[in-house]
């Protein structure tokens, strides 16, 4: 059979703008704490990292020197990997990522002060919109029956048998399964009749190399490596999802934003007990979605003589953060339209980290 890709790929854009449809009129919780700032700051504030973040970042200083008029800030806005290099080469005060820290990364801070990076929610990422961290839909094929999936069945499609994961620089044994819990048919994942014993093809990004743990790795997999060892490659999703639009056995995860009219997307759910929740801008922002994907500020808790600050961090760098958190730095990213804003819940334990002066647990266990 000849496939009119042309028209799969006119059609593709009206079915993901379809699937992210749903009305959502956001704004930032009502019941976010206004910024009140706790000390004067001055100087320049330098930062780092994810060039996609740069007009948030713009809004939220624009925002926080109205308060903070004697703060002035210098951005070099690259790569979220130059973000993580500019604090620890001590070019940077914060890093803005759109990803996780990777384990490889927090060696050259956690070498010099034996404590790890700091690391701030500020914000979610799209619901759609492509190189905003968007969230990951589940696909597959139109005519596959299977109508939704568990985080812990998406383990068992694209994971395999492991001795633990990487939980920061902590090799973390409590998420290690065996190969019964790997999930290869779709019968097992209960599908019947002529669909029971048919393989499950999986397709997914290329791996990013040793030390490199993805958002979905460290999500579904708990920080593992191993992966489903049938896994097809695509570094071009747009292609992977329409080799997926003619393989019924398939299934992928990426943005929504590469949907096609050959495939469709499943609710998920933490657990099989559920409740499963389709992607959507607001489950996304209310994140009860599970593979919604969060962004961060990272910064040091160490000065240039490689000791632990007073207050664990630098006072300017800890007083921006808590703008960001503010209902006027959530508001902010409401108007900046790609990211969203955080829940308050998230709000509150991201402000409950910030404001900790306790010594990292790492550094303790180093001096013990």
């Amino acid at each position: 059979m000849k496939t009119n890709f042309s028209a799969l790929f006119s059609r593709a854009g009206l079915l993901a703008a379809a699937l992210l449809a749903t009305p959502c009129v956001l704004s930032a919780a009502d019941d976010l704490p206004d910024y009140r700032p706790q000390v004067h700051v001055t100087g320049v504030l330098r930062g780092c990292g994810n060039p996609q973040m740069a007009a948030l970042m713009k809004r939220w200083e624009t925002g926080f020197k109205r308060l903070q008029p004697d703060v002035q800030f210098a951005d070099d806005l690259k790569s979220s990997a130059s973000g993580l290099y500019g604090l620890d080469m001590r070019t940077a005060d914060l890093a803005l990522l759109g990803r996780p820290v990777y384990p490889y990364e927090r060696y050259g801070i956690y070498e010099r002060s034996w404590v790890y990076p700091a690391v701030i929610e500020v914000a979610t990422g799209s619901a759609g919109a492509l190189h905003k961290s968007p969230a990951y839909a589940v696909f597959v094929h139109k005519d596959n029956p299977l109508a939704r999936l568990s985080v812990r069945e998406l383990d068992g499609v694209f994971g395999a048998e492991r001795a633990g994961g990487w939980n920061a620089l902590t090799w973390d044994t409590s998420v290690a399964r065996g190969g019964k819990d790997n999930l290869r048919t779709w019968g097992q994942l209960g599908l019947t009749g002529e669909w029971a014993d048919k393989p499950v093809h999986v397709y997914g990004q290329p791996g990013l190399g040793a030390g490199a743990i993805t958002y979905f790795q460290a999500r579904v997999f708990g920080g593992a490596e191993t992966w489903n060892e049938g896994l097809r490659e695509y570094a071009d999703r747009q292609k992977m999802l329409a080799d997926l639009a003619q393989d019924p056995l398939g299934i992928a995860y990426a943005p929504a934003a590469y949907a096609n009219a050959g495939v469709k997307t499943l609710p998920l759910a933490e657990t099989k007990a559920g409740p499963y929740v389709a992607l959507s801008p607001a489950s996304v922002a209310d994140r009860t979605y599970p593979l919604h994907r969060p962004v961060y500020v990272v910064y040091t808790m160490d000065d240039r003589n490689t000791d632990l600050t007073p207050t664990l961090g630098d006072p300017r760098v800890k007083e921006f953060i808590r703008y960001i958190l503010s209902r006027q730095g959530q508001q902010d990213v409401v108007a900046e339209g790609g990211y969203l804003p955080l829940p308050a819940p998230v709000v509150q334990a991201q402000l409950q980290k910030l404001n900790s002066t306790a010594i990292p647990p790492e550094h303790q266990f180093m001096e013990n």
